[in-house]
């Protein structure tokens, strides 16, 4: 460690240095030390789980037994500068400057964040940092404050950068209204436009260029429709041989090459034959169901956002697969409709990849009480939060009350994938049979 210490380049106590200690905390340890870190944390989870079972009556072993052995953290392809997409912040920086484009330090509940830039931030790409480089520049133009607090007025909030492997690029700006006119923001998207376009932003050489109004902290393309500014309204990505199409706000897993790795090896989890039925919940563009629809006779997607549905019935036309069928909707309105009337005798695995909230009750409750389902693999980013309970209610014993009158699911296997290098966190892979 202390020889990882004496190369690093960052001054010690720099704010470049506490944005990377508190971005990716792992940054100064060789890559073999990281997954050995990491594999430690997962291990700590699953004998929480173990534990957590057995107070639940089950006779569960610790990990690393016959119960739910845990393998090897999964290595990542790609171990800089991975990530396809890139949210900045905009508020004062280290220097006082309101309108500096960076990541966090701090914390709202202490009051005092500052905002750094993020150009030594090694999980982030070249490309993600010069279009914050490029942002900044032009809000440091612009006559507009920036917009810190909501109440206090300003303009400039947030961008959002996604590169593909393709050599794609989107930039998202978000924009507070207040109270300008329809003329006055139609003049801004116009400045906008041209300073990516023919100005200094230009270098940047962006396929799609988009322009959100809100008044919110987050908005969905429902609440506040992306505008198009300028190029093409997708950018596009491949995996595993197939062409994804990606909208603004659609969900893609954000290390492509990791990707790659997560789902060949969901795929050997699921144990698939010629007339499984596989049910992916929470698929977002449909890039696990359409990788794996080869290895089944239908897939069945389930996503709320309307846009990612679109794109992936796009994504299984383009690429010429006729076995799929998505549902738009969430999915505990729709996964509950679809399972109850399930009289399909073709065997029918479940994926489900849900966000770090984890999957709501109805969808668990879903899953328990179709006796088709008798194999379950759950991906989770987070599997120490809401998941955690997510697993306990799909291994507890029947209860009437809470309405779970399906077998319970056993964990079986754990496999850890780095998708984020550098970073604390791993995406855990449970497989859960019945």
């Amino acid at each position: 460690k202390k020889k990882a210490r004496e190369s690093c380049s960052l001054p010690e106590s720099s704010w470049e240095e506490r944005l990377a200690n508190a971005v990716t905390p792992l940054w100064r340890l060789p890559y073999q030390e990281q997954l050995q870190v990491k594999y430690e944390s997962q291990r700590k989870i699953l004998q929480t789980l173990a534990s957590r079972l057995e107070e639940l009556g089950i006779d569960a072993q610790k990990p690393g037994g016959p119960c739910c052995p845990l393998q090897p953290v999964v290595p990542s392809p790609i171990i800089n500068g991975y990530r396809n997409k890139s949210t900045f912040s905009v508020n004062r920086g280290p220097d006082g400057n309101p309108k500096t484009v960076g990541l966090y330090v701090g914390t709202g509940r202490e009051r005092n964040i500052v905002c750094v830039k993020a150009n030594h931030v090694e999980n982030i790409p070249s490309k993600h940092k010069q279009v914050a480089q490029c942002y900044e520049e032009f809000i440091c133009r612009s006559p507009l404050d920036s917009c810190i607090l909501f109440h206090e007025g300003g303009h400039w909030r947030e961008l959002v950068v996604r590169t593909t492997s393709c050599g794609h690029t989107m930039a998202i700006i978000t924009f507070h209204p207040q109270e300008l006119g329809q003329e006055a923001l139609a003049t801004q998207k116009a400045l906008l436009k041209e300073f990516f376009t023919c100005g200094p932003g230009a270098v940047c050489a962006l396929t799609s260029l988009y322009f959100q109004e809100s008044t919110m902290t987050r908005c969905s393309h429902e609440q506040s429709p992306y505008q198009l500014l300028h190029g093409a309204p997708h950018i596009f990505e491949k995996l595993l041989g197939l062409k994804f199409r990606i909208s603004p706000d659609a969900f893609f897993q954000i290390n492509t090459a990791g990707a790659e790795v997560l789902y060949q090896a969901v795929g050997e989890l699921c144990q698939a034959t010629g007339d499984t039925v596989l049910l992916d919940i929470c698929c977002g563009t449909g890039t696990i169901g359409l990788s794996l629809a080869h290895r089944v006779s239908k897939v069945i997607g389930v996503e709320v956002v309307e846009k990612a549905i679109e794109d992936a019935e796009w994504n299984a036309a383009f690429n010429g697969i006729s076995n799929c069928e998505f549902h738009s909707g969430k999915a505990e309105a729709v996964l509950p409709q679809l399972l109850a009337s399930w009289e399909d005798a073709r065997p029918l695995v479940a994926v489900v990849n849900p966000s770090r909230a984890g999957l709501h009750y109805r969808i668990v409750r879903a899953i328990r009480n179709c006796r088709s389902i008798r194999r379950l693999l759950y991906i989770s980013c987070k599997p120490e939060g809401e998941a955690m309970r997510n697993f306990l209610e799909l291994c507890c014993p029947p209860d009437p009350q809470k309405k779970l009158a399906g077998e319970p699911f056993a964990p079986m296997l754990a496999i850890p994938f780095d998708m984020f290098p550098h970073t604390v966190h791993c995406e855990l892979v449970l497989l859960f049979t019945r």
